[in-house]
């Protein structure tokens, strides 16, 4: 039988803005905030509209399709439960919804990325209780 690895990476804190957020991950569906006032999307969930300050917001599903809006591959991390994953791919991904988002790229060799590549999410269980999205190429 093989042997599973406890996590080693922080988990996210979750609060009463982001929980249906990570509700829906935990569904394997990735949704983001819409403004109801000005209908600006937007990507971490918050209180307060940044465009217009409103408190009216709305979850939407988003399509989990995007593409790649910048990137870094990491040589680098000495942190425990990063440096065993070296070389891995930090992204910024914009959905075709409009908002971005931090995340993983994976499936994918860091000399094979570009910018403006199409990539789509891909759920990873990391413990019981947490679901993280991260994507890979489309």
């Amino acid at each position: 039988m093989a042997e599973t690895r406890p996590y080693r990476k922080p988990l996210p804190r979750v609060d009463e803005e982001s929980r249906g957020y990570w509700e829906a991950l935990a569904r394997h569906e990735l949704y983001f905030q819409r403004c109801r006032d000005c209908g600006t999307a937007r990507f971490y969930a918050r209180a307060l509209c940044p465009a217009c300050l409103s408190s009216a917001a709305e979850w939407v599903r988003a399509s989990g399709r995007g593409t790649v809006y910048t990137f870094s591959v990491i040589h680098q991390n000495q942190t425990p439960g990063f440096r065993e994953e070296v070389p891995y791919v930090l992204a910024m991904v914009e959905l075709e919804e409009g908002p971005r988002l931090v995340t993983n790229l994976v499936g994918c060799a860091g000399d094979a990325v570009r910018v403006g590549m199409p990539v789509t999410v891909v759920f990873d269980d990391v413990t019981a209780a947490t679901t993280l999205p991260k994507f890979r190429p489309a």
